[in-house]
């Protein structure tokens, strides 16, 4: 009898992991797309990215609720309780990626309908937002391998599309300056690249929630160094 509770526990945890997970791939495809239809001028595929992002969202609130019967009924410890946690930590951080990725195809949408005199800055930002997809990517295959050495490398990642980031801007600020016209379009590439820095902050946090869920240690808000201690330590 108490083997099957057991193992009817574990199953109940790996239906919320395999959830995360799926919520995770809907969206890194996302990025994909919004991005895709940024520099494609693809309005079609916009479109779709904003009417699925309802589909992230259910996702969301069914973790949310499956973390929370697990707490009340299995009253998780250790381990357990810290994976439950994380995961509702890491859906958080999802629904908010998926919203930057809607939130860039609905300015991909904008941008069809206007004069685009810098289109070529779209390829910079796609490049830029590659970097923070495949942040996602390793943090959520760390999540499903249970791997908290992966936090190093996309904290550094991390730090590369910052300064991505900022160079965009002191790009955009040299447009605006010397064309007036381009004002426009330039605020809205701007805007396009916070989101994309944006998802890779929140990368950056599952890949850290993973470690606190592994190793039982907070390594938010330290330096580069201590992060590099906890991934070395096993």
């Amino acid at each position: 009898m108490q083997e099957h509770i057991f193992k009817q526990y574990d199953a109940e945890l790996e239906a919320v992991r395999a959830k995360v997970l799926e919520m995770g791939s809907l969206v890194e495809q996302q990025i994909v797309d919004a991005l895709e239809a940024l520099v494609g001028s693809n309005s079609k595929l916009a479109k779709s990215v904003i009417k699925k992002d309802h589909m992230v969202n259910a996702l969301e609130v069914q973790v949310d609720e499956d973390c929370s019967h697990i707490i009340a009924r299995r009253q998780p410890t250790a381990g357990d309780l810290r994976m439950v946690l994380m995961m509702i930590k890491t859906i958080t951080d999802l629904e908010r990626i998926g919203d930057e990725a809607a939130k860039i195809a609905r300015y991909a949408l904008k941008t069809t309908e206007a004069d685009r005199l810098l289109t070529p800055r779209f390829v910079e930002i796609k490049a830029m937002a590659s970097t923070a997809r495949d942040m996602l990517h390793m943090a959520l295959d760390a999540f499903a391998r249970s791997d908290a050495t992966k936090v190093l490398e996309i904290a550094h990642m991390d730090e590369e599309v910052d300064e991505q980031y900022q160079a965009a801007i002191r790009q955009l600020i040299t447009f605006m300056l010397e064309d007036p016209r381009t004002i426009s379009i330039s605020l809205e590439v701007l805007f396009i690249a916070k989101a994309v820095e944006r998802i890779g902050d929140h990368a950056k946090n599952i890949s850290e929630y993973v470690v606190y869920m592994v190793k039982g240690k907070d390594v938010r808000h330290i330096s580069m160094e201590e992060k590099e201690q906890e991934a070395m330590q096993p």
